[in-house]
C-alpha cells in the first residue's frame, strides 16, 4: 500500500517512464485481508476512511484508488476537488 500518491511524488526518468518516489508511508500488508489504522498521507489526496478514524481501518485498494482519482482531477484539471478555500 503506498498511501501518499501525489503529483510530487511522481518523477519521469529519461526514457519517459513514470517513476514513485517517498516510500515513506509505504505499508506492506501480508495478506489481502489486512487493513491499516494509520492516519497517514497528504490531506488533499487521502480517502475518507484513512482520515476519519474507526475500528475497522482501511485496505490497499480503497485508499490508493481514491488517491489516484484524485491525482487525475489534479492532472486534468489543475485542481484537486475537496480543496480548502481558506
Amino acid at each position: 500500500m503506498y498511501r501518499d500518491l501525489k503529483p510530487d511524488n511522481i518523477l519521469l526518468d529519461a526514457a519517459g517512464h513514470i517513476r514513485l518516489i517517498d516510500f515513506g508511508f509505504a505499508k506492506q500488508l501480508q495478506k489481502s485481508t489486512q487493513r491499516a489504522m494509520t492516519n497517514c498521507g497528504t490531506p488533499g489526496y487521502l480517502a475518507p476512511e484513512v482520515m476519519i478514524p474507526n475500528q475497522a481501518g482501511y485496505d490497499a485498494k480503497k485508499a490508493d484508488i481514491w488517491s489516484l482519482g484524485i491525482l487525475v482531477c489534479d492532472m486534468v484539471g489543475g485542481f484537486t476537488p475537496f480543496r480548502s478555500t481558506i
